[in-house]
């Protein structure tokens, strides 16, 4: 069986802070290796349970975060962006299952380092009228390939999320959230385990199933009124309130593009200090 894992770093064993997932620094370099031990752990879960084809899409800022020379030989990596599906490029190429690695809350929700695609700029993001993270989202996009999330893994916050957009999936806490910047972390040892018996578990709900095709509504609300204004710029998008924008996509796949070139409009138009 195919399986993908979109990994993204802020719900990796051991982060907490700014610094821990921000590329240059020193303990990003020391955390980049409990990340790849989080995906390797998985890996090796998901092998057992009768996965034989694994494809790792390296999902966390600038996407050049995990240590090839560290991942388990038995999956390969895509790394770097840019990809026209982001954090679930990979879903589109049949496989039969995804499993969600260092996953966080989203904006506006309580959980380490919570945000959805910016960092601090969006303050909620919404489908189809529900507050949504990049879990959610990304779900919703894959189900629309017929393709189950397998397993979750992050803080308690991140599983409590996970346990409404995906009921079958397998959940693993690997820290307990106490703020923003602050969590009760588990020892790489334990987690580790903890991670390869819930990914060998969740190879049993693995395969595809009927593609949820449809309409979607996503709308963003930022924590300034420019960022609003300068998102609504984007042909189809508009201005629903002082700080919030929202558009219809025919689809899924289309309504993840249009979010992520809103973001990325928003995100240009920040200036220093006053955001």
């Amino acid at each position: 069986m195919r399986i993908l894992i979109s990994a993204d770093m802020e719900g990796a064993t051991g982060v907490t802070w700014t610094d821990d997932v921000v590329p240059g620094t020193e303990q990003w370099q020391r955390f980049r290796r409990l990340f790849t031990g989080d995906v390797n752990a998985t890996i090796t879960g998901l092998c057992e349970g009768g996965a034989t084809d694994l494809l790792v899409n390296e999902a966390h800022s600038s996407q050049r975060n995990l240590l090839l020379e560290e991942l388990d030989v038995r999956s390969r990596m895509l790394t770097g962006r840019h990809k026209p599906l982001s954090m679930m490029q990979g879903i589109e190429s049949n496989v039969d299952g995804v499993v969600f690695v260092g996953y966080h809350a989203g904006a506006g929700a309580e959980g380490v380092l919570a945000h959805t695609y910016l960092e601090n700029q969006i303050t909620g993001v919404w489908l189809d009228g529900v507050a949504a993270s990049e879990g959610r989202l990304n779900a919703a996009l894959a189900a629309e390939y017929g393709v189950p999330v397998l397993m979750v893994s992050g803080d308690d916050r991140t599983c409590e999320d996970a346990r409404d957009y995906a009921p079958e999936a397998s959940l693993v806490v690997v820290k307990e959230c106490v703020s923003r910047y602050a969590a009760i972390c588990t020892p790489p040892l334990r987690t580790a385990a903890a991670l390869t018996s819930a990914a060998k578990q969740c190879m049993k709900i693995a395969g595809r199933g009927n593609p949820k095709a449809g309409a979607h509504r996503i709308e963003v609300e930022f924590d300034a009124s420019h960022l609003a204004q300068a998102a609504a710029v984007v042909p189809t998008v508009e201005q629903i309130g002082v700080r919030r924008v929202g558009f219809t996509a025919p689809d899924m796949t289309e309504a993840m593009k249009a979010f992520k070139v809103v973001t990325a409009i928003a995100g240009g138009a920040v200036q220093g200090l006053y955001g």
